[in-house]
């Protein structure tokens, strides 16, 4: 059986689900691991001959107990290779049906069979958590898209803060989660977001600085002596220069991610000195009007899963930072 032939069989079995085995569980799939395999780990191979799933996944299916090597549970970091018969029950999302679809408001941009662009608005939570287990982004997408619950996470590929608008991509199917989620991880999904800041910034810059939990404030990240700090990269530029009375002077700014770290660009940019308007827990003050941290995300841009090249999408400010904006003198 040819590698391309072992995935087709794999991947294609549409009728395993409607039948039980003798445990109750549905029958599994079997797979003999293909000749022209390379003796690897046991995730790495199962990756190899199921490209459509996340390795993360897969790794959960093996720790469960949902794929058997030569009838016996396999190990993730076992060694496998031509001729091991592998027998897999493929597993749902652990979150795939977790939340309840509810009717919550959120602007649509563009959809695709792969792919929905959400405009979010601010104050909107994008996915359930501890004190947000409802009026979610992920609640409406289902309510909206009830083929969602078939899918990771509601398909939600990734977040923005509560108090941030702007562009999100959501996934409608495993295929195109798995295609997108790998654009970010390579750092060639294309997202820009424009803030106004305290003070002026005198020239574009990038800030390459690890950002984790702060030690002594739990809800908020920091670059001093973080807690399971990640990289995290932010290009920024100043767009206009600008003041108001009271409050001084305000920088609209772009900024663009190479990675995706909680309260990225809030950290970021209070550690050059520059906090956002309104973002109180980075030293933030409210001027201008403003009533929440200035950041929308405007534009976004990633490869279509479906073969369409390169897509890109874009979103004016909010009402409220439209407002904000009208209320600084900005220099000629």
């Amino acid at each position: 059986m040819s590698d391309t032939a072992a995935r087709a069989d794999l991947v294609s079995d549409e009728s395993a689900d409607e039948n039980l085995d003798e445990s109750g569980r549905p029958e599994p799939q079997l797979v003999t691991v293909p000749s022209a395999t390379r003796a690897d780990r046991l995730d790495k191979v199962l990756a190899g001959l199921l490209p459509d799933h996340s390795r993360n996944r897969l790794q959960g299916w093996i720790e469960s107990g949902n794929v058997l090597v030569n009838g016996t549970p396999g190990k993730i970091r076992q060694t496998v290779g031509p001729g091991d018969e592998l027998t897999i029950w493929a597993q749902p999302a652990p979150d795939a049906q977790a939340f309840t679809p509810e009717p919550v408001e959120f602007g649509v941009v563009a959809e695709s069979p792969d792919w929905i662009v959400v405009n979010k608005p601010a104050g909107l939570v994008t996915h359930p958590g501890a004190g947000n287990w409802s009026g979610t982004l992920l609640n409406g997408l289902l309510h909206r898209y009830p083929e969602l619950a078939q899918v990771a996470r509601a398909g939600i590929v990734h977040r923005l803060d509560k108090d941030t608008s702007g562009l999100m991509v959501v996934a409608r199917n495993d295929i195109a989660q798995t295609h997108l989620v790998r654009q970010l991880q390579a750092r060639t999904m294309g997202r820009e977001y424009v803030a106004l800041a305290h003070g002026w910034l005198a020239a574009a810059g990038k800030v390459d600085r690890a950002i984790g939990r702060d030690p002594r404030v739990p809800v908020r990240m920091s670059v001093e002596r973080p807690v399971a700090p990640k990289p995290a990269i932010t290009n920024y530029a100043p767009a206009r220069r600008g003041s108001v009375d009271p409050g001084g002077r305000v920088t609209e700014v772009v900024c663009r991610l190479e990675t995706g770290r909680t309260h990225q660009i809030r950290v970021h940019m209070a550690s050059l000195g520059h906090p956002l308007l309104a973002d109180t827990i980075y030293g933030g003050k409210n001027i201008a009007g403003a009533v929440r941290q200035m950041l929308h995300a405007r534009a976004l841009h990633f490869d279509d899963p479906g073969g369409k090249g390169d897509v890109q999408f874009a979103a004016p400010v909010p009402a409220d930072m439209a407002q904000v904006q009208e209320n600084i003198a900005w220099n000629a």
